[in-house]
């Protein structure tokens, strides 16, 4: 296949740095997308094969490979997002987005310099979990459209060319999904806070004290488990602070000697459980009025890779 790497001369073609330079902004978008770090980077893979397929002379044609990418990677991300519905059906238990221990920054420059207005999501918040799952009740167009512009800031014109409708269209798009996000958000708890909130949690739940859970859990709160029926995980999720104070308790006791870190997941505060160097789960929580409201615990092995890379 021709990379065009060596231009006349036999140099090296610095485009091809430039390209693969963007590898990392591209799956931020696609995870953002798609909600998991391994379909982020199939998309993005095939987004670069399709650059290589072109002809040389057709890459030179192309003012900007970068944003030609970008364009490519969210209609990849759009056609996958349209057929996820169909595989979440298939899928063994509940399904979760897949946890990750940090993102790389976006970089082009759009997220720095553009206005930041209260109703929009900022870079940070649109990896936190809750923040994903509502995006995965989205449709594929209303999830696209609003990443594309009330995030990453595109304007309504370029996006309309991404996802193929006007960019009227695209603005009513981006109307319903931010009434979504209102309409779930819960009012933010200060980091430190949450921070606090969770410790509590992992000194509750290391001990067993089912009274200090339930304290620190809100009463409706909802615990959600992800094993993709690969290892075991509830297979509904587990409603009221009771219940939920003592399914982890029993957790704890069929899991034997484990250890609790404290440490970031989608940019919130979370926990990892670990057995014998090995990743068991990841534990992501929404907190609000110093209560957890809801829990997300991902044990499905495919999506802790990073995390077993990490520890």
């Amino acid at each position: 296949m021709d990379t065009h790497s060596e231009p006349d001369g036999g140099r090296p073609d610095p485009r091809v740095g430039a390209l693969m330079n963007e590898r990392g902004r591209l799956i931020n978008l696609a995870y953002r997308f798609l909600g998991s770090m391994a379909e982020a980077e199939d998309a993005v893979q095939e987004a670069y094969a399709r650059w290589y397929a072109l002809s040389p002379d057709r890459q030179d044609d192309v003012d900007s490979p970068g944003a030609w990418l970008n364009t490519v990677v969210s209609r990849v991300c759009l056609d996958l997002l349209g057929s996820a519905r169909a595989r979440r059906e298939r899928y063994v238990g509940e399904w979760i987005p897949e946890p990750v221990p940090d993102m790389i920054a976006w970089t082009d420059g759009r997220q720095a310099g553009a206005a930041d207005p209260a109703d929009r999501i900022t870079l940070d918040e649109s990896i936190d979990m809750a923040f994903l799952v509502v995006l995965d009740s989205m449709t594929p167009a209303e999830r696209v459209t609003f990443i594309l512009h009330d995030v990453f800031r595109y304007p309504f014109g370029e996006v309309a060319r991404i996802v193929g409708r006007t960019p009227a269209a695209c603005r009513q798009l981006a109307t319903s999904a931010r009434r979504r996000i209102q309409d779930t958000r819960p009012v933010l708890t200060p980091a430190p806070e949450r921070a606090e909130v969770v410790r509590s949690f992992r000194l509750a739940w290391q001990s067993k004290d089912i009274q200090a859970l339930i304290g620190v859990l809100d009463p409706s709160v909802s615990a959600i488990a992800d094993g993709g029926g690969l290892v075991s995980a509830s297979l509904d999720p587990i409603e009221g602070g009771e219940h939920v104070a003592r399914y982890l308790v029993n957790l704890a006791e069929l899991a034997g000697t484990f250890e609790l870190q404290e440490t970031t997941v989608n940019g919130q505060p979370g926990l990892v459980a670990t057995q014998e160097g090995a990743t068991l789960a990841v534990f992501a929580f929404e907190v609000a009025s110093d209560r957890i409201q809801r829990l997300w615990i991902v044990r499905n092995p495919e999506k802790l890779r990073l995390w077993t890379q990490s520890s």
